[in-house]
């Protein structure tokens, strides 16, 4: 039996991303993003709205950085959702992330989490929200690698958003074998 929640946003696993970027004034701005994903081989989308003033930054400078939640971040991150730049400007000097310029787009990379993807700005839809980057590069800091220079998630802990309990959950447990598993059922 099933129970029937209809027409809602409710997907599991959504991501914890925290988009960032500069404002025309050079200041880093960051918020807190669940909608989006990888679109194309190079490409991520998002849903985000255009009253945000990480968005206005974005389509300023046309760069933006995504970084993934992690737990050991999951306040500040969650921080950076429930409070707007527009009133709040340095709310992301308050929620105690420092930044660092990357080396691939004009955009922050923040320090304390420690994968990334660096963006180029394709395009932006203002009527559905649909923001579409170019991931140029992908950044991981040397803690949360393996042994073979790939990232661990149970170093990187990456948090997802459960929309139906509004909390924050860790991700980690292996359960199989990706392009493997499968195919004892061949």
């Amino acid at each position: 039996m099933r129970k029937n929640f209809g027409a809602k946003p409710n997907l599991y696993p959504m991501p914890v991303f925290i988009v960032a970027a500069y404002g025309e004034d050079g200041v880093p701005d960051a918020m807190n993003a669940a909608w989006g994903g990888i679109s194309e081989s190079t490409e991520i989308s998002m849903c985000l709205s255009p009253g945000h003033k990480t968005v206005k930054n974005i389509l300023a400078k046309g760069a933006f950085t995504v970084s993934m939640g992690t737990a050991d971040t999951a306040v500040a991150c969650d921080y950076l959702g429930v409070v707007s730049a527009n009133k709040v400007p340095d709310k992301l000097a308050r929620s105690g992330f420092h930044t660092s310029k990357s080396e691939f787009v004009d955009a922050p990379l923040i320090d304390e989490l420690p994968m990334a993807l660096e963006c180029k700005l394709i395009s932006y839809d203002p009527d559905s929200c649909r923001l579409v980057g170019e991931i140029v590069n992908v950044s991981a800091d040397v803690k949360v690698l393996n042994d073979d220079g790939k990232v661990d998630p149970a170093k990187l802990r990456p948090i997802t958003f459960d929309p139906m309990n509004n909390a924050y959950l860790v991700l980690g447990e292996k359960v199989g074998n990706a392009f493997k598993d499968g195919n004892k059922l061949k």
